[in-house]
């Protein structure tokens, strides 16, 4: 028998965040961190070094290369969980890290006529997408990721699974979309068939899935809403399979909408989750049913909208509008 080849630093990580259950875009992202550090520290092994090289690179990346501080802890905790979770090294506490500064800073928000001039650019795929981001309050990725099997037209409602921190939430499919996804899917179910008669490759699964029901790549239920194209290779097993529209395809056509409407606002596809929320307490719903619908953990998080309310600074009546 061959011995086995132990795995490269690279390959632990990967199967410590699989074992996990964590996304691919986590993984890719705690990956591309850790290799970053290693060249940052002149190739060398992260067991050789210690919490002075990570607190060195972790204050580099605030003072040198001035990163946003949200940027900074992504790259931390990928840092802690290469130390923690596949070395098993524990470290001190790093309070020597210089912190980048954490502004301050209020979401981007449409007016309702702004957002129907965007509606009024868009057509097809991208109009149904985005419908989602402002009528359900969803973020790009989640909307992307939606399966058949998700949505309940009947019902109007849609279950968002795995979405940001792993939690799977409800929420509401608008009424003006009901009648679009219906078509969407008729479309989509004869797409679906002439696929399967072509042979065509399944959509991913999770692993446990395909163990218990190897037909599920390949059924209509598990298929992706917004399927994309192209066959590409599946990260985990490298099978060939059909994934959802890349993100920066929908990014680029809404970026194209909202210049085409003449909006100088530097908004973009999550714009849209910000004006579901803003326009929700806008539109007199209290703040908890807007954190359970957008599926935040605290409640101090959905409290920023109530900052931005079509109302001027703080609700206040300028003494100028009342001068002449």
């Amino acid at each position: 028998m061959d011995p086995v080849r132990p795995l490269t630093l690279i390959e632990a990580v990967r199967e410590q965040t699989r074992v996990r259950h964590y996304s691919i875009r986590t993984e890719k992202t705690y990956v591309g961190w850790i290799r970053r550090y290693i060249r940052f520290c002149g190739g060398r092994h992260p067991r050789e070094l210690g919490v002075d090289a990570l607190t060195t690179f972790l204050t580099h990346l605030a003072v040198d290369l001035k990163v946003a501080a949200g940027t900074q802890n992504q790259a931390l905790q990928a840092l802690l969980f290469l130390y923690r979770d596949v070395l098993r090294m524990d470290l001190p506490m790093l309070d020597q890290v210089v912190r980048a500064n954490k502004p301050r800073r209020l979401p981007v928000v449409l007016t309702h006529d702004e957002v129907r001039r965007v509606f009024a650019e868009l057509r097809g795929r991208s109009r149904l997408v985005v419908g989602l981001l402002y009528g359900s309050g969803l973020r790009l990725a989640e909307a992307l990721a939606l399966r058949v099997k998700d949505l309940d037209l009947e019902r109007r409602e849609l279950v968002v699974r795995h979405g940001k921190g792993g939690k799977d939430r409800v929420s509401v499919i608008p009424a003006e979309l009901v009648t679009p996804l219906r078509a969407h899917f008729a479309a989509l179910e004869g797409w679906y068939r002439r696929e399967r008669s072509a042979g065509a490759p399944g959509v991913p699964v999770p692993n446990a899935l395909k163990t218990k029901y190897p037909g599920a790549s390949t059924s209509f239920p598990w298929l992706w809403v917004f399927p994309s194209h192209s066959i590409c290779r599946d990260p985990y097993d490298g099978q060939l399979v059909r994934f959802h529209v890349n993100p920066r395809t929908l990014q680029r056509t809404v970026q194209a909408a909202i210049q085409r409407a003449g909006i100088l606002k530097p908004a973009g596809c999550h714009t849209f989750r910000h004006c579901f929320a803003t326009h929700l307490l806008e539109s007199g719903y209290d703040i908890r049913s807007v954190q359970e619908l957008l599926g935040h953990s605290d409640v101090k998080t959905t409290m920023i909208y109530t900052h931005v309310l079509n109302r001027g600074g703080r609700a206040v009546k300028s003494p100028l509008d009342g001068l002449f």
